[in-house]
């Protein structure tokens, strides 16, 4: 049976979790290796994925010491999806106006607007 090996790098810029890896891994480019076998006796070449596998830094690590951890593919991308989530919100709160706490206590001081709130109070009082 004939067997092909693709290999990709896969970049998490927040520290992630995968399925089957028992330990938070950090932020980085992991290389993914994924194995495809050919199915015979069709007209046209047709390959089925055969294991996935992650090269991780080892747990108990010298350096430069890795694992190769074979994970479901399907746990690495919903992994990406959610790096990829976290990295659009973090856009979104960088791009939202930066309010200075002080100022926004004092916008909330304003006596004139709780003055005109003490009569409907008194009333339901």
């Amino acid at each position: 049976m004939s067997v092909r090996t693709s290999a990709k790098t896969v970049v998490f810029s927040r520290p992630f979790s995968l399925k089957g890896v028992d330990r938070v891994l950090p932020a980085g480019d992991y290389r993914v290796l994924t194995d495809e076998e050919l199915i015979e006796g069709l007209s046209f070449p047709v390959y089925r994925r055969v294991s996935t596998m992650i090269f991780l830094p080892a747990e108990f690590h010298r350096p430069g010491s890795v694992e190769l951890v074979t994970i479901d593919p399907l746990d690495l991308l919903a992994a990406e999806d959610r790096d990829a989530e976290s990295h659009q919100g973090s856009e979104i709160d960088a791009a939202a106006p930066q309010v200075n706490q002080p100022e926004l206590a004092r916008a909330f001081d304003d006596t004139a607007a709780l003055d005109a709130c003490r009569p409907l109070h008194a009333k339901n009082a």
